[in-house]
């Protein structure tokens, strides 16, 4: 079982592609640092280039680039970021499930991820990229990292290899569960992303 504090489930590239966000930014993000702890959150890699992203800093690196479509400044984050995090006592406030329901206006943004019922802390993330009708997550407890389809677990690359390499979208529905509209939507949302 995969840790979602702990162990690194993406490298900082991964991260900065699933979630669309420049890797300069991104590494900015894991230097950065409020009331002594950073604001994106970062493992010791097992290896060198191996994942060094936790789960948890994949969904802090999601909620902060919210934050800053809001139009908040850095300077704002990291303030309510300490406020915060003295007050729950908490290294990852940007992710607690008290500040999602206490905090900033964040409900378009904040439904792109999942607490379970007795977790103070996200389960997984939807990305945002993918059509709504073939939901796309990161959950550390399916695909070690990789996108997966929330609804059969099934790693969105097993779908478009298949795609690619020339399966018939009602073949490929068939093996995964799914409707020929969904893998076909899904195909053509990873062809406009690649390009």
């Amino acid at each position: 079982m995969v840790d979602r504090f702990t162990d690194g489930l993406l490298t900082p590239t991964e991260t900065s592609s699933y979630l669309e966000i420049p890797s300069s930014t991104l590494t900015s993000w894991l230097k950065g640092r409020a009331a002594g702890a950073p604001l994106v959150h970062q493992v010791e890699p097992v290896r060198k280039n191996q994942p060094s992203v936790p789960f948890i800093a994949v969904a802090e690196a999601h909620v902060l680039r919210s934050l800053r479509s809001l139009g908040l400044r850095m300077s704002e984050i990291r303030e309510a970021a300490a406020a915060v995090r003295n007050a729950f006592d908490t290294p990852y406030v940007l992710v607690s499930k008290r500040i999602a329901t206490d905090g900033a206006d964040m409900s378009g943004y904040l439904r792109y991820l999942t607490w379970d019922a007795d977790d103070d802390f996200p389960s997984s993330l939807r990305l945002r990229q993918y059509p709504d009708s073939v939901p796309v997550v990161i959950d550390p407890r399916f695909g070690r990292g990789l996108p997966v389809i929330a609804a059969n677990r099934v790693p969105v690359k097993a779908v478009t290899d298949l795609w690619e390499a020339g399966e018939t979208v009602e073949d490929i529905a068939y093996e995964f569960d799914m409707t020929p509209e969904q893998v076909d939507s899904l195909c053509h949302a990873v062809v406009r992303l690649a390009a």
